[in-house]
């Protein structure tokens, strides 16, 4: 299930430039399908893998497993909806029942961290709060038809408490322990950290995403509380690992690429908010600097321990060094492709296509028996 979810979101990724290049769908239909169809399902696949982790806990219940499947089929209901295959009801009818599932995972990660030996991992809280900033945005769906004066500002609520709060609280509480795995150093402030951050980050969110809707201090106030969060995360990867150590690996290179990106965005979000950046700049913007190096580092590093779960075997480690090699050319390229999307030149969707294409070659070498047996 969870190799599926890493290819669906890779799918999604090309489908959606694919079909913007062609003019087939619209915007928010594109949008929709890399974030409803790809990204969301992933991500709740991602905390299925590291939950049990943080919590020292045995693997999640198969019933939890399928929950991130049936994500995926509410987003292709909102994707038909903004592709005009349906109507408003699907549109609906997919935020009520990714609510729904949203709550019972909320439900299912709490008794995780309720029933563990000790304490658990501070990460699992940021999970938590990921998901309620979900709930949130998916409430806000049926809410603008029924308040349609208030649906441009409810609208940038939804936008924002989607990208930086779901997708970006997941983001840095994992990378917070992924990127050390990756690198086989522990950090050991990564939990004090998450601990300490949290509350900044969280009400960073909350304030870019009412500043950017009804005031804007308030959203300036919060990119700030956002940029420091991230800049001291950055601050401390790069006192403990140095640079040469995080590029000589495509996996970590790509996660501080990510981490990079995150800070770009914050920028985009507040430059959105006055409005110095339209949003069809700022949403590509972001895809391409942020979640295109975030998903490509975390498959590097995931995809092969899924495929090849237990010891650490040969296998896995030809799989993974596939799916590594080229990791930094693909960072710059993610990064370049950001910063040109953003500018407002749309030639930065071809150096994000291209490092995609790069990615997914590796992705297919990495399965390929040649791959399994070369050494």
């Amino acid at each position: 299930m969870l190799i599926y979810l890493g290819l669906s979101a890779v799918t999604a990724f090309l489908a959606a430039s694919a079909l913007l290049y062609f003019g087939t769908p619209s915007f928010l239909a594109a949008a929709h399908l890399v974030f409803a169809v790809g990204i969301l399902p992933l991500i709740f696949g991602v905390i299925t893998h590291f939950v049990p982790v943080l919590t020292r806990s045995g693997p999640a219940h198969r019933g939890v497993l399928w929950l991130p499947l049936l994500l995926q089929l509410a987003g292709l209901s909102a994707f038909f909806c903004f592709y005009g295959a349906a109507g408003a009801w699907a549109l609906y009818a997919a935020a009520c029942c990714a609510l729904l599932l949203a709550l019972v995972f909320a439900g299912w990660l709490v008794l995780r961290a309720l029933r563990t030996l000790g304490k658990p991992h501070p990460g699992w809280r940021w999970y938590l709060a990921a998901i309620a900033c979900l709930s949130v945005s998916l409430l806000l769906v049926p809410v603008m038809a029924l308040w349609p004066a208030a649906h441009q500002a409810l609208r940038l609520l939804h936008l924002h408490l989607n990208t930086l709060g779901f997708v970006g609280l997941t983001a840095i509480g994992t990378l917070q322990v992924l990127l050390p795995t990756v690198l086989s150093g522990p950090d050991a402030e990564a939990a004090a950290r998450l601990r300490r951050d949290l509350p900044f980050a969280a009400g960073g969110v909350l304030a870019v995403a009412l500043g950017s809707a009804f005031w804007l201090p308030l959203a300036l106030l919060g990119a700030v509380l956002l940029l420091t969060v991230t800049l001291r995360l950055g601050v401390s990867w790069w006192r403990r690992y140095g640079f040469s150590k995080i590029a000589s690996d495509g996996a970590s290179a790509a996660l501080a690429a990510a981490l990079s990106g995150f800070l770009l965005l914050i920028l985009l979000g507040v430059f959105h908010a006055f409005p110095v950046l339209d949003g069809r700049q700022a949403v590509p913007a972001f895809v391409a600097a942020f979640l295109l190096p975030l998903v490509t580092g975390a498959l590097s590093q995931l995809l092969p321990v899924w495929h090849h779960p237990g010891r650490r075997t040969e296998a896995r480690d030809d799989m993974r060094a596939a799916l590594v090699s080229g990791g930094v050319l693909r960072s710059v390229l993610f990064l370049a492709g950001g910063l040109t999307l953003a500018a407002g030149y749309h030639q930065g969707l071809w150096l994000a296509a291209a490092g995609m294409l790069s990615f997914l070659f590796g992705v297919l070498r990495s399965f390929s028996p040649w791959a399994k047996i070369k050494k």
